[in-house]
């Protein structure tokens, strides 16, 4: 019997962590890469919704009232006068999405909350075939953290009234107006397009950038948790 994941797991083959007991975990990075091409449905679904309500149409014509104003623009159309509706969105399931993709990146930062993500032992169940490839985990929790900052701004951005709500409410100051979107309709399309970028590359290339800015910013001497690869830049891979 063996303890991975924080549980009890009868076949060896089954492994996400080399040993739990290690001060600094390895995870294995065929199951990582795989993870990371299941969650990328995510930000290809945010993607798309983002992209409509940046770039869609902001009003709906009823149809209900069309009528010809026996007029014309300077390049020669009709204009017509018609009933328009200011067009709404119902952001629930991307909510949803969003909250579950923040719960996945956060749960992978530790051994014992790893057991609670279904997308890694899904992982583990299909790399249970191929060859293990030992990455420290130091550079994947900042990775990770990363991702959890862009999610946090795509769910600002959703719900701006209620962000604001709390802050002005910590604060106790109105230092965020509560009925109007204060946050730049690019930002989240910027976010979901970066870690779009950053987990095809991971999952298709094996090059994980963030793990590359975490090297950076240890040689740099910014960071100070140091493990046996996060001073080996390798910008190859």
């Amino acid at each position: 019997m063996s303890n991975d994941l924080g549980l009890n797991v009868p076949n060896r083959s089954f492994l996400w962590f080399r040993d739990t007991s290690e001060m600094s975990p390895y995870l294995n990075d065929t199951a990582v890469r795989i993870r990371a091409g299941l969650m990328l449905a995510i930000p290809i679904f945010m993607a798309f919704t983002l992209w409509d309500i940046v770039f869609g149409a902001r009003w709906e014509v009823t149809g209900n009232v069309i009528r010809d104003t026996f007029d014309t623009d300077f390049d020669g159309r009709t204009i017509y006068m018609v009933e328009a509706l200011r067009r709404t969105y119902d952001y629930t399931v991307q909510t949803w999405l969003l909250f579950y993709a923040l719960f996945e990146m956060l749960a992978g930062m530790t051994v014992k909350t790893s057991a609670l993500s279904p997308t890694i032992w899904l992982a583990n169940l299909l790399a249970s075939r191929s060859p293990k490839v030992w990455k420290p985990l130091t550079p994947k929790r900042f990775a990770w953290s990363i991702g959890a900052s862009m999610i946090c701004i795509c769910l600002v951005f959703f719900h701006p009234e209620k962000f604001a709500g709390a802050v002005n409410f910590v604060t106790q100051h109105p230092l965020l107006p509560t009925t109007e979107q204060y946050m730049p309709r690019w930002l989240p399309l910027l976010m979901v397009w970066l870690c779009l970028g950053f987990m095809w590359m991971e999952t298709v290339l094996g090059f994980c950038l963030g793990c590359q800015v975490h090297a950076l910013l240890v040689k740099a001497g910014v960071l100070k948790e140091e493990c046996e690869e996060c001073n080996n830049l390798d910008f190859s891979r």
